[in-house]
Protein backbone atom coordinates (compact mmCIF):
# COMPACT_ATOMS: atom_id res chain seq x y z
CA UNK A 1 0.00 0.00 0.00
CA UNK A 2 1.60 3.34 -0.85
CA UNK A 3 1.40 6.38 1.36
CA UNK A 4 3.09 9.65 0.73
CA UNK A 5 5.32 11.33 3.59
CA UNK A 6 5.90 15.52 3.45
CA UNK A 7 10.00 15.77 3.87
CA UNK A 8 12.05 18.83 3.61
CA UNK A 9 14.25 18.96 0.33
CA UNK A 10 18.36 18.93 1.30
CA UNK A 11 20.67 17.99 -1.35
CA UNK A 12 20.44 13.75 -0.50
CA UNK A 13 16.77 14.57 -1.59
CA UNK A 14 17.58 17.00 -4.71
CA UNK A 15 20.27 13.70 -5.84
CA UNK A 16 17.65 10.92 -5.04
CA UNK A 17 14.95 12.92 -7.09
CA UNK A 18 17.50 13.53 -9.71
CA UNK A 19 18.12 9.64 -10.47
CA UNK A 20 14.51 9.11 -11.67
CA UNK A 21 14.36 8.62 -15.47
CA UNK A 22 10.62 10.57 -15.77
CA UNK A 23 12.45 13.35 -14.05
CA UNK A 24 11.43 17.33 -15.86
CA UNK A 25 13.01 20.32 -15.57
CA UNK A 26 9.70 21.40 -13.36
CA UNK A 27 10.83 18.71 -10.40
CA UNK A 28 14.06 20.83 -10.41
CA UNK A 29 14.65 23.15 -7.48
CA UNK A 30 15.28 25.90 -9.82
CA UNK A 31 12.23 25.52 -11.33
CA UNK A 32 10.19 25.67 -8.46
CA UNK A 33 11.58 28.05 -6.64
CA UNK A 34 10.70 30.32 -10.39
CA UNK A 35 6.94 29.00 -9.81
CA UNK A 36 7.31 29.39 -5.90
CA UNK A 37 8.02 33.22 -6.33
CA UNK A 38 5.91 34.16 -9.22
CA UNK A 39 2.73 32.68 -7.74
CA UNK A 40 3.56 33.03 -3.85
CA UNK A 41 3.28 29.51 -2.68
CA UNK A 42 5.18 27.30 -1.17
CA UNK A 43 7.08 24.22 -2.41
CA UNK A 44 5.62 20.82 -0.58
CA UNK A 45 7.61 17.65 -1.80
CA UNK A 46 6.46 14.21 -0.08
CA UNK A 47 8.26 10.84 -0.68
CA UNK A 48 6.36 8.12 -2.20
CA UNK A 49 6.91 5.04 0.32
CA UNK A 50 5.64 1.17 -0.27
CA UNK A 51 5.72 -0.89 2.86
CA UNK A 52 8.33 1.83 4.40
CA UNK A 53 10.92 1.93 1.44
CA UNK A 54 11.11 4.69 -0.48
CA UNK A 55 9.83 4.34 -4.28
CA UNK A 56 8.93 7.65 -5.42
CA UNK A 57 7.97 11.70 -4.91
CA UNK A 58 5.63 13.96 -5.36
CA UNK A 59 5.95 17.51 -6.17
CA UNK A 60 3.54 20.41 -5.43
CA UNK A 61 3.43 24.03 -4.33
CA UNK A 62 0.71 24.82 -1.65
CA UNK A 63 -0.67 28.20 -2.10
CA UNK A 64 -3.84 30.23 -0.18
CA UNK A 65 -6.76 31.52 -2.52
CA UNK A 66 -10.15 32.64 -0.54
CA UNK A 67 -8.86 32.00 2.53
CA UNK A 68 -8.13 28.58 1.67
CA UNK A 69 -5.01 25.84 1.06
CA UNK A 70 -4.72 25.17 -2.50
CA UNK A 71 -2.49 22.48 -3.47
CA UNK A 72 -1.07 22.51 -7.41
CA UNK A 73 0.69 20.19 -8.88
CA UNK A 74 0.52 22.28 -10.76
CA UNK A 75 -2.39 25.03 -10.84
CA UNK A 76 -3.80 26.52 -14.22
CA UNK A 77 -2.50 29.93 -14.66
CA UNK A 78 0.66 28.88 -13.29
CA UNK A 79 2.93 28.72 -16.51
CA UNK A 80 4.17 25.27 -15.59
CA UNK A 81 3.56 22.17 -17.02
CA UNK A 82 3.58 18.69 -15.11
CA UNK A 83 4.46 18.11 -12.18
CA UNK A 84 3.00 14.95 -9.97
CA UNK A 85 5.08 11.97 -9.50
CA UNK A 86 8.46 10.70 -10.09
CA UNK A 87 7.71 6.68 -9.65
CA UNK A 88 10.58 3.79 -9.60
CA UNK A 89 9.41 1.59 -12.87
CA UNK A 90 6.42 -0.71 -12.03
CA UNK A 91 4.86 1.37 -9.59
CA UNK A 92 1.42 2.46 -10.43
CA UNK A 93 0.38 6.01 -11.36
CA UNK A 94 -3.32 5.07 -10.21
CA UNK A 95 -1.98 3.76 -7.15
CA UNK A 96 0.19 6.83 -6.34
CA UNK A 97 -2.68 8.91 -7.19
CA UNK A 98 -5.07 7.02 -4.72
CA UNK A 99 -2.56 7.86 -2.09
CA UNK A 100 -2.30 11.25 -2.65
CA UNK A 101 -6.13 12.11 -1.50
CA UNK A 102 -6.08 11.39 2.06
CA UNK A 103 -2.72 13.10 2.10
CA UNK A 104 -3.73 16.30 0.19
CA UNK A 105 -6.67 16.62 2.53
CA UNK A 106 -5.35 15.09 5.24
CA UNK A 107 -1.59 15.67 6.28
CA UNK A 108 -1.36 18.84 3.90
CA UNK A 109 -4.74 20.31 4.98
CA UNK A 110 -5.79 21.43 1.26
CA UNK A 111 -8.98 22.20 0.25
CA UNK A 112 -8.49 22.09 -3.25
CA UNK A 113 -6.36 19.86 -5.68
CA UNK A 114 -5.24 19.86 -8.78
CA UNK A 115 -2.71 17.51 -10.84
CA UNK A 116 -1.35 17.67 -13.95
CA UNK A 117 1.03 14.17 -14.44
CA UNK A 118 3.07 13.97 -17.79
CA UNK A 119 2.87 9.78 -16.65
CA UNK A 120 -1.26 9.82 -16.43
CA UNK A 121 -3.54 8.52 -18.68
CA UNK A 122 -7.97 8.93 -18.06
CA UNK A 123 -7.71 5.41 -17.01
CA UNK A 124 -5.40 6.19 -14.31
CA UNK A 125 -8.44 8.17 -12.66
CA UNK A 126 -11.37 6.66 -12.87
CA UNK A 127 -12.69 5.72 -9.44
CA UNK A 128 -10.71 8.39 -7.25
CA UNK A 129 -13.57 11.05 -7.19
CA UNK A 130 -11.78 13.29 -9.99
CA UNK A 131 -12.67 15.61 -12.27
CA UNK A 132 -10.58 16.01 -15.09
CA UNK A 133 -10.26 17.59 -18.89
CA UNK A 134 -8.38 15.73 -21.43
CA UNK A 135 -5.70 18.65 -21.76
CA UNK A 136 -3.55 17.66 -24.79
CA UNK A 137 -0.29 18.49 -25.80
CA UNK A 138 2.18 18.34 -28.83
CA UNK A 139 5.09 16.77 -29.19
CA UNK A 140 8.36 15.94 -31.75
CA UNK A 141 10.25 12.44 -31.35
CA UNK A 142 13.53 14.48 -31.96
CA UNK A 143 15.09 10.49 -32.24
CA UNK A 144 15.06 10.85 -36.29
CA UNK A 145 17.75 12.41 -38.56
CA UNK A 146 17.39 15.96 -39.12
CA UNK A 147 16.55 15.79 -42.78
CA UNK A 148 13.81 12.69 -41.53
CA UNK A 149 12.54 15.73 -38.88
CA UNK A 150 12.33 18.59 -41.60
CA UNK A 151 10.68 16.08 -43.97
CA UNK A 152 7.56 15.78 -41.38
CA UNK A 153 6.97 18.89 -41.29
CA UNK A 154 3.70 20.77 -43.55
CA UNK A 155 5.44 21.56 -47.32
CA UNK A 156 4.31 25.33 -45.93
CA UNK A 157 6.13 25.33 -43.12
CA UNK A 158 9.60 23.73 -44.83
CA UNK A 159 9.04 26.67 -47.04
CA UNK A 160 8.73 29.17 -44.44
CA UNK A 161 12.15 28.37 -42.93
CA UNK A 162 13.55 28.39 -46.54
CA UNK A 163 12.19 31.42 -47.12
CA UNK A 164 13.25 33.36 -44.05
CA UNK A 165 17.03 31.99 -44.61
CA UNK A 166 16.91 33.33 -47.66
CA UNK A 167 15.26 36.86 -46.99
CA UNK A 168 18.36 36.94 -44.38
CA UNK A 169 17.24 36.33 -41.12
CA UNK A 170 19.43 35.27 -38.72
CA UNK A 171 18.66 33.30 -35.45
CA UNK A 172 21.20 33.75 -32.24
CA UNK A 173 21.03 32.48 -28.89
CA UNK A 174 20.60 35.47 -26.31
CA UNK A 175 22.16 36.23 -23.29
CA UNK A 176 20.23 35.05 -19.83
CA UNK A 177 19.66 38.39 -18.65
CA UNK A 178 16.73 41.01 -17.59
CA UNK A 179 17.02 43.15 -20.87
CA UNK A 180 15.80 39.55 -23.18
CA UNK A 181 12.83 39.69 -20.84
CA UNK A 182 11.68 43.34 -21.77
CA UNK A 183 12.29 41.99 -25.63
CA UNK A 184 10.17 38.91 -25.44
CA UNK A 185 7.34 40.96 -23.14
CA UNK A 186 6.98 43.44 -25.85
CA UNK A 187 6.79 41.52 -28.36
CA UNK A 188 4.42 39.60 -26.60
CA UNK A 189 2.09 42.52 -26.39
CA UNK A 190 1.66 42.81 -29.88
CA UNK A 191 1.07 38.97 -30.65
CA UNK A 192 -1.97 39.42 -28.06
CA UNK A 193 -3.35 42.51 -28.97
CA UNK A 194 -3.76 41.46 -32.65
CA UNK A 195 -6.31 39.58 -30.65
CA UNK A 196 -7.57 42.28 -28.72
CA UNK A 197 -6.33 40.91 -25.37
CA UNK A 198 -3.34 41.21 -23.40
CA UNK A 199 -0.71 39.17 -21.81
CA UNK A 200 -2.17 36.56 -18.90
CA UNK A 201 1.23 37.45 -16.99
CA UNK A 202 3.14 40.25 -16.53
CA UNK A 203 7.02 40.78 -17.61
CA UNK A 204 7.70 40.13 -14.30
CA UNK A 205 7.14 36.52 -14.38
CA UNK A 206 9.51 36.63 -17.19
CA UNK A 207 12.55 37.94 -15.50
CA UNK A 208 12.41 35.50 -12.80
CA UNK A 209 11.87 32.31 -14.66
CA UNK A 210 15.40 33.77 -17.13
CA UNK A 211 16.99 34.71 -13.10
CA UNK A 212 16.18 31.45 -12.09
CA UNK A 213 16.97 29.02 -14.68
CA UNK A 214 19.42 30.99 -16.27
CA UNK A 215 22.77 29.85 -14.17
CA UNK A 216 21.58 26.11 -14.81
CA UNK A 217 22.12 26.57 -18.05
CA UNK A 218 18.78 24.71 -18.48
CA UNK A 219 16.70 27.80 -20.35
CA UNK A 220 17.71 28.60 -24.19
CA UNK A 221 16.98 31.84 -24.97
CA UNK A 222 16.53 32.60 -28.70
CA UNK A 223 16.62 35.75 -30.98
CA UNK A 224 15.49 36.10 -34.77
CA UNK A 225 16.93 39.51 -36.43
CA UNK A 226 15.68 41.01 -39.62
CA UNK A 227 18.35 41.68 -42.35
CA UNK A 228 18.40 44.91 -40.59
CA UNK A 229 19.52 43.33 -37.47
CA UNK A 230 15.70 44.43 -35.21
CA UNK A 231 15.10 41.49 -33.28
CA UNK A 232 11.38 40.55 -34.83
CA UNK A 233 10.95 37.45 -32.92
CA UNK A 234 11.71 35.41 -29.63
CA UNK A 235 11.42 32.59 -28.02
CA UNK A 236 11.63 30.72 -24.40
CA UNK A 237 12.84 27.01 -24.52
CA UNK A 238 13.30 25.25 -21.03
CA UNK A 239 15.25 21.83 -21.21
CA UNK A 240 16.62 19.33 -19.05
CA UNK A 241 17.21 15.58 -19.50
CA UNK A 242 15.11 13.83 -22.28
CA UNK A 243 13.02 17.29 -22.74
CA UNK A 244 12.56 20.49 -24.27
CA UNK A 245 9.65 22.66 -23.66
CA UNK A 246 8.06 25.94 -25.36
CA UNK A 247 7.61 28.11 -22.51
CA UNK A 248 6.76 31.13 -24.53
CA UNK A 249 6.97 32.62 -28.03
CA UNK A 250 6.54 36.38 -29.66
CA UNK A 251 6.78 38.52 -32.64
CA UNK A 252 5.97 41.56 -34.11
CA UNK A 253 3.34 41.65 -36.69
CA UNK A 254 5.18 43.76 -38.66
CA UNK A 255 8.05 41.37 -39.10
CA UNK A 256 5.75 37.93 -39.96
CA UNK A 257 6.16 38.05 -43.56
CA UNK A 258 9.86 37.34 -43.05
CA UNK A 259 8.21 34.01 -41.08
CA UNK A 260 10.90 34.07 -38.05
CA UNK A 261 8.73 31.88 -35.61
CA UNK A 262 9.19 28.23 -37.62
CA UNK A 263 12.43 29.33 -38.29
CA UNK A 264 13.07 29.60 -34.11
CA UNK A 265 11.43 26.03 -33.83
CA UNK A 266 13.80 24.57 -36.32
CA UNK A 267 16.89 26.14 -34.83
CA UNK A 268 15.60 25.11 -30.86
CA UNK A 269 15.04 21.53 -32.65
CA UNK A 270 18.00 20.60 -33.94
CA UNK A 271 20.06 22.00 -31.01
CA UNK A 272 18.12 20.08 -28.57
CA UNK A 273 18.45 16.87 -30.59
CA UNK A 274 22.81 17.73 -31.00
CA UNK A 275 22.42 17.94 -27.18
CA UNK A 276 20.91 14.53 -26.68
CA UNK A 277 16.99 15.74 -26.07
CA UNK A 278 14.92 12.94 -27.22
CA UNK A 279 11.37 15.03 -27.36
CA UNK A 280 10.26 18.28 -27.65
CA UNK A 281 6.72 19.61 -25.98
CA UNK A 282 5.06 22.42 -27.37
CA UNK A 283 2.89 22.13 -23.68
CA UNK A 284 -0.12 22.44 -25.28
CA UNK A 285 -2.23 21.48 -28.34
CA UNK A 286 -3.31 23.65 -30.74
CA UNK A 287 -3.61 23.69 -34.93
CA UNK A 288 -1.18 25.46 -35.81
CA UNK A 289 1.47 23.18 -34.20
CA UNK A 290 1.04 20.38 -36.84
CA UNK A 291 2.32 21.98 -39.42
CA UNK A 292 5.77 21.03 -37.40
CA UNK A 293 5.02 16.86 -37.65
CA UNK A 294 3.79 16.66 -33.90
CA UNK A 295 1.76 13.91 -32.22
CA UNK A 296 -0.96 14.75 -30.18
CA UNK A 297 -0.41 13.13 -26.40
CA UNK A 298 -3.14 12.99 -24.05
CA UNK A 299 -2.29 14.39 -20.36
CA UNK A 300 -5.18 15.16 -18.04
CA UNK A 301 -5.20 17.74 -16.19
CA UNK A 302 -7.20 16.68 -13.06
CA UNK A 303 -8.47 18.28 -9.52
CA UNK A 304 -10.54 17.07 -6.45
CA UNK A 305 -12.32 19.69 -3.87
CA UNK A 306 -13.16 19.01 -0.06
CA UNK A 307 -16.40 20.65 -1.21
CA UNK A 308 -18.83 21.37 -4.00
CA UNK A 309 -18.60 25.03 -2.82
CA UNK A 310 -14.91 25.42 -3.38
CA UNK A 311 -14.76 23.68 -6.43
CA UNK A 312 -17.86 26.36 -7.62
CA UNK A 313 -15.42 29.22 -6.69
CA UNK A 314 -12.58 27.26 -8.66
CA UNK A 315 -14.77 27.59 -11.70
CA UNK A 316 -16.06 31.15 -10.96
CA UNK A 317 -12.21 32.04 -10.58
CA UNK A 318 -11.40 30.71 -14.03
CA UNK A 319 -14.60 32.41 -15.46
CA UNK A 320 -13.54 35.64 -13.70
CA UNK A 321 -9.85 36.03 -14.97
CA UNK A 322 -10.77 35.47 -18.75
CA UNK A 323 -13.28 38.52 -18.10
CA UNK A 324 -10.48 40.41 -16.48
CA UNK A 325 -8.36 40.05 -19.14
CA UNK A 326 -10.79 41.11 -22.10
CA UNK A 327 -11.60 44.34 -20.37
CA UNK A 328 -7.87 45.41 -19.40
CA UNK A 329 -7.58 44.74 -23.45
CA UNK A 330 -10.53 46.99 -23.97
CA UNK A 331 -9.17 49.81 -22.17
CA UNK A 332 -5.76 49.82 -22.95
CA UNK A 333 -6.52 50.19 -26.52
CA UNK A 334 -9.33 52.82 -25.52
CA UNK A 335 -6.39 54.49 -24.06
Amino acid sequence: MLRLHRVQPDAALWADRAAYPDRLIFHTPEWLRFVAECQRAEPLLATVTDGGQPVGHFTGLMSRRYGMRILGSPMAGWTTSYLGFLLRDGVSRRSALGALMPFAFGEAGAAHLEIRDRGCTPADLTGLGLRWDEAPTAVIDLNPGEDALFGAMASACRRNIRKAEKSGVVVEEADADPAFADEFYDQLRDVFAKQNLVPTYSVERVRSLIRHLGPSGRVLLLRARDPEGRSIATAILPWYHRAMYFWGGASYRSGQHLRPNETLIWYALRWARARGVTEFDFVGGNAYKEKYGTTEVVVPWARRSRSPLVAHLRDAAKQGFALKQRTVARLTAAR
